[in-house]
């Protein structure tokens, strides 16, 4: 898989920033998306996005925002 861009990086924040808005509250969704929406914003590639991503606990947000981040650069790409 290429590496996005800082603006794809940028894009996959914002999907993420929307499926954690529409995600029921206290959901392992909202706790995922939301993880992946501000790496996203503060990293400047998919690389560093799944890196930062790898340090997340519990291990079950973690997977899941992994899972997601990489959903979402799939269909991004």
């Amino acid at each position: 898989m290429s590496s996005p861009s800082t603006k794809d990086n940028l894009d996959l924040a914002e999907h993420a920033r929307d499926l954690a808005d529409r995600a029921p509250a206290g959901s392992l969704e909202k706790a995922a998306a939301g993880s992946v929406a501000v790496t996203c914003a503060t990293t400047r590639d998919f690389a560093q996005a799944r890196t930062v991503l790898d340090g997340v606990v519990p291990a079950d947000v973690r997977q899941a925002a992994i899972a997601l981040l990489e959903r979402l650069a799939a269909d991004q790409a």
